[in-house]
């Protein structure tokens, strides 16, 4: 959907659509999606995304519909015409339809270890066979743009691979449009800046997307393009490709196509589809003893922090970058899954309390309960392993367990995760995905209103090892999976014994933009999700060090305090990798458990000197403790790529400061 406007129609995420097998909504979800991008006055959409994601741990795994070609294959030629509408020659698309871009070209589902931006160590016929059967359809199918992945293949980056991106893509498939690069995607290639990059243009780039980069590069490319580094059949295939693209889309000439039409954004026609999608979503995973659908007349309690979260049913992408700051006020006309449970059990003659924390009076005669991921995009999403360790919810079932309630788990999540205590937990279990603004979709299903027809479009892990699984191998739940409301199949109680779930905390608290799980953030004592937006005198916000905003800038007010913990013993030295552009203005302080250090003057040394690492050892603070915290008696602005702790070689503590500072760019303190 659109999802950077308030009050925009939120589909779910591509898995949840995957898990409908459904061509036809997809189309339809398509056509509603351009409709309200362009009645905002915008052309051009950066959809569909046609990866096949092979490894969950990606943190982009949810943008994906299938771990099956095929299945993305026919989603693409639907999405490409709903959006687009069929190209006819000679006309313009239809003033409330915009350009379509089919990404990630190419294997950008494929990386090794699901590394987000990574490299596809794959075989060509692998490469085909699996990552490229989406775009021939969104071709034929008149897809306007193509935009080039961040990924490399076998050491390659796509960004400058004329193979891939003019032999093939150009030529092999017959691609027409313009090829669009992604945030400084160009900048990552060997040899190029994100302000010089000709590698780029004379691999088959069309279009450079640099957003806080262009007029550097403008500048190097119309300097490279007049000494002949770029050649003039090269600038002029560029040109010609985006004046048709313009041309297509009614922009040139004396009257461009209007797109504005504010008045359709958030419909209920649109709304409609949006909750018929949420409900052909889920995948109902476990029905022991026929708990779903729901009975009227119950007395429901729902809880879970999910209950009434748009944030973690919405997911990353919608109004932000990563999601996190998403709240129900942003879609007054949308439901949370937890006021739309509550509102069918009035419906349907029963009676509904929403509970924060779980609690009651009354014994419930059933308890659903509302968990999962917390919202992430891009790499911030990355995991090492697929386990799902939080207990929130798992607490939640178990004591209703306990207390003979029976319980329905709504999983909320952007991929299958080893969770068997939970699926053990629950009478039964929804794998509900990311849904969207209509929650109502959700409750359809729990109350019966709508049937239970999603099916796996991924394989649900059986063990703990942290591998992938692409088939009946290692499933739980294999491909395809998925039980109707009245189906019998009771799930018998499943292998608990994980490594994962007692292996103490991630040496990672927070590094290249990434949150590691368990790690909390707070500026004056009010939270911070994700280092981000502002509390108290602490501003924070996103900058690029390697790639997009893998890093943060943190401003302090006077007196300001950033403070890091987590919620699980460790061990080993504190590592903080950093940036000072400028000397501090007044006293800094370190404050590590009970232990405070001023570091002013390691500071005002390392200000201006590019990224550093300050390494904080017991000998410095003994006890360490399992919280760090910066404090500013004056202004200040530090940037932070990384905080993680570290067990140190023997005999650190005999090394000199001035040395280490000199060699290493370390400040010991």
């Amino acid at each position: 959907g659109h999802s950077n406007v308030p009050g925009a129609t939120i589909f779910p995420h591509n898995i949840g659509l995957g898990a409908a097998h459904d061509p036809a909504l997809i189309q339809r979800i398509g056509e509603v999606t351009a409709i309200e991008v362009a009645a905002s006055g915008i052309d051009w959409t950066f959809a569909p995304t046609l990866a096949v994601p092979q490894d969950l741990r990606w943190g982009r795994s949810y943008e994906g519909y299938a771990a099956d070609p095929a299945l993305v294959a026919s989603y693409a030629k639907a999405m490409t015409i709903g959006l687009q509408g069929p190209l006819v020659a000679g006309k313009p698309l239809a003033a409330d339809r915009v350009a379509a871009t089919a990404k990630h070209y190419l294997a950008d589902g494929g990386t090794d270890g699901g590394k987000d931006q990574g490299d596809a160590l794959i075989s060509e016929r692998e490469l085909v066979a699996k990552h490229a059967q989406g775009y021939p359809p969104a071709i034929d199918a008149g897809a306007l743009t193509v935009m080039a992945s961040f990924s490399s293949w076998n050491g390659a980056k796509n960004h400058g691979n004329q193979s891939l991106l003019t032999d093939v893509l150009k030529g092999r498939m017959g691609f027409e449009g313009l090829v669009v690069g992604d945030w400084n995607g160009h900048g990552q290639i060997p040899g190029c800046t994100v302000t010089d990059c000709p590698k780029t243009f004379t691999a088959g780039l069309d279009l450079a997307m640099a957003p806080n980069s262009w007029k550097g590069l403008y500048e190097a490319t119309v300097r490279e393009a007049k000494d002949g580094t770029l050649p003039m059949a090269r600038i002029d295939d560029a040109v010609a490709r985006i004046l048709r693209v313009k041309a297509k889309l009614g922009l040139l000439g004396a009257h461009p196509v209007d797109r504005g039409n504010p008045a359709v954004v958030g419909s209920a026609a649109h709304l409609a589809v949006a909750r018929e999608a949420a409900a052909k979503s889920l995948v109902l995973l476990k029905n022991n003893g026929g708990v779903l659908p729901l009975k009227p007349g119950a007395k429901v309690l729902i809880t879970g922090p999910g209950a009434d979260n748009m944030a973690m049913q919405a997911g990353g992408w919608t109004i932000t970058w990563q999601g996190t700051d998403t709240t129900a006020a942003d879609f007054p006309k949308g439901h949370t899954i937890g006021r739309a449970i509550a509102a069918a059990v009035k419906d349907a003659g029963g009676s509904a309390a929403l509970s924060a924390d779980g609690s009651f009076t009354d014994k419930p005669d059933a308890a659903v309960v509302v968990f999962g991921e917390e919202p992430y995009a891009e790499f911030e999403g990355d995991r090492k392993n697929a386990v799902f360790t939080d207990e929130e919810g798992l607490n939640l079932l178990r004591k209703f367990k306990a207390a003979g309630v029976r319980t329905v788990a709504v999983f909320l999540s952007g991929r299958p995760l080893w969770m068997n205590r939970e699926i053990n937990a629950a009478d039964a279990f929804v794998a509900a995905w990311l849904p969207g603004s209509e929650g109502a979709g959700v409750a359809d299903v729990l109350y019966g209103k709508r049937p239970a027809t999603g099916r796996l479009s991924f394989s649900w892990p059986a063990g703990c090892d942290g591998k992938p699984v692409n088939g009946p191998e290692g499933a739980l739940f294999n491909l395809g999976y998925g039980l109707s409301l009245g189906e019998r199949s009771t799930i018998g109680k499943l292998d608990e014994t994980c490594a994962y779930l007692n292996a103490g905390p991630a040496a990672d608290w927070f590094v290249d933009g990434k949150l590691a799980p368990g790690t909390m953030i707070t500026g004056d004592g009010a939270p911070l999700p994700g280092l981000r937006g502002q509390a108290g005198g602490i501003a924070a916000r996103g900058v690029d060090r390697k790639r997009q905003e893998d890093a943060r800038e943190i401003t302090f007010a006077p007196g300001a305090t950033l403070s890091f913990a987590h919620r699980q013993s460790g061990s080993g030295a504190f590592r903080i990798s950093y940036f000072l552009p400028d000397q501090p203005q007044a006293p800094v302080k370190l404050t590590l458990g009970k232990n405070s250090v001023d570091i002013t003057r390691q500071l005002a040394l390392s200000a201006g000197k590019g990224w550093r690492e300050m390494i904080i050892t017991d000998a410095c603070a003994p006890g360490l403790g399992q919280s760090l915290a910066i404090t500013s008696s004056g202004p200040l602005k530090l940037q932070i790529a990384a905080v993680s702790r570290q067990a140190m070689p023997q005999g650190w503590r005999a090394i000199h400061v001035s040395r280490v500072t000199a060699a290493r760019g370390v400040i010991r303190l």
